[in-house]
């Protein structure tokens, strides 16, 4: 227990004098008034007055079951007696007198009997010891929260391992196939094959070029989590053709929608103004809410992603799906770091992406929410600042 200097040299009495205080400013007045009225009480009979900072010394106050502050405190071996509120000095006042019977009968009974223990010793020995078994207590309380922890963050990491090889071969095998089908564009002399054009060529590469941002982002986004929602989040904007990013998106998942036979609508105009963004951030943005809308949309459904110069200065991007919806009250938290609705479990994925997708956006002083009825879908909205070069 840290205290302050002593006002006068400690008596041998039956009590201790406690003071607790807080930081408020005018704690300093409050200890300065108790001070001098205890140096005028206790002119005959020295006592010493400990200063006790609630912040630093929660383990006292809890031991006393303060409420509040400040508090003067006598405590006795077997007992102890609060005084507290504004008129601390009008209650010493009164309470003085009676302490120093008790300081007289102590000595009394002391010098009848010299083998009865210091009282003063007794009583420091049991605060002592009832402040330090709350101490201990809460730390290991602490301890377990902290052990918990660090089993959920193993058990999130393991989950992440064992479903980062699943998803990460879709995006491998596709641009695996791309490359391989490029290879078969030319002959052993080098010459191109007469049935590949050169539009084919190029979206042949255009695709593996999206499936390797791809797998890109989804390390990125394993990482991030890894590092917990207090890491830094690195975005460079600078300006962006967002139709042009929302086109390459939308055409590197044409293979998934093709899978599910899934349809793509966009509506995006093209006199759309170029916003001020991180290319690859918005990116991952995008690729996370159309995988999303990918998964939960059932096959042969319809997803549409639409944009709209909504004021001069916020382009808003939205995604929509004719899923299964999200429930109102859940609504919020999906943006929470590793939240996933109960029937997402049996689904692949980590619960991090919206939780990504939201620092995205909030770096880039835009907004994300989700407008979502139960059976008929989601949509998902966000914005991004304007260009204004």
């Amino acid at each position: 227990m840290e205290a302050d200097a002593p006002l006068l040299p400690a008596a041998n009495g039956p009590f201790k004098l406690l003071l607790f205080i807080d930081k408020r400013p005018n704690s300093t007045e409050q200890v300065r008034r108790i001070r001098q009225q205890l140096k005028v009480l206790s002119a005959a009979e020295p006592m010493s007055l400990e200063i006790v900072d609630v912040t630093n010394q929660p383990y006292l106050a809890e031991h006393f079951k303060l409420v509040a502050t400040p508090a003067l405190i006598k405590v006795s071996a077997d007992n102890h007696q609060v005084l507290a509120g504004s008129d601390i000095e009008t209650q010493l006042a009164h309470w003085w007198p009676r302490w120093q019977r008790e300081i007289e009968e102590n000595r009394r009974l002391t010098d009848m009997d010299t083998s009865l223990p210091n009282a003063k010793n007794i009583t420091v020995d049991a605060v002592t010891q009832s402040t330090d078994i709350l101490r201990l207590a809460d730390e290991i309380f602490k301890l377990n929260q902290e052990k918990e922890s660090l089993s959920a963050q193993l058990a999130f990491k393991d989950r992440i391992i064992s479903m980062m090889a699943h998803d990460l071969r879709n995006p491998l095998t596709a641009a695996s196939i791309a490359i391989e089908t490029l290879e078969l564009a030319y002959e052993p002399d080098g010459k191109k094959a007469k049935k590949f054009t050169p539009e084919l060529v190029l979206h042949l590469l255009k695709n593996t070029k999206a499936q390797i941002r791809t797998i890109n982002s989804m390390i990125t986004e394993i990482l991030q989590a890894a590092r917990g929602p207090s890491a830094n989040l690195k975005v460079a904007p600078q300006e962006l053709d967002i139709q042009s990013l929302c086109t390459d998106v939308m055409d590197s998942f044409q293979p998934k929608l093709n899978s599910k036979h899934q349809k793509l609508e966009p509506d995006i105009p093209q006199d759309l103004p170029y916003v001020y963004a991180d290319s690859d951030q918005v990116q991952r943005v995008l690729s996370n809410l159309i995988d999303n809308a990918i998964k939960y949309t059932p096959p042969h459904g319809k997803i549409g992603i639409a944009a709209l110069h909504r004021t001069t200065v916020i382009v808003q991007i939205s995604i929509r799906d004719n899923g299964p919806g999200i429930p109102r009250d859940n609504q919020k938290s999906i943006f929470e770091e590793n939240f996933r609705l109960q029937r997402d479990h049996s689904k692949d994925g980590y619960g991090l992406g919206l939780a990504l997708c939201q620092r995205i956006v909030r770096a880039h002083y835009g907004q994300i929410w989700v407008d979502s009825k139960q059976g008929e879908g989601s949509c998902f909205h966000f914005t991004l600042p304007v260009y204004r070069g």
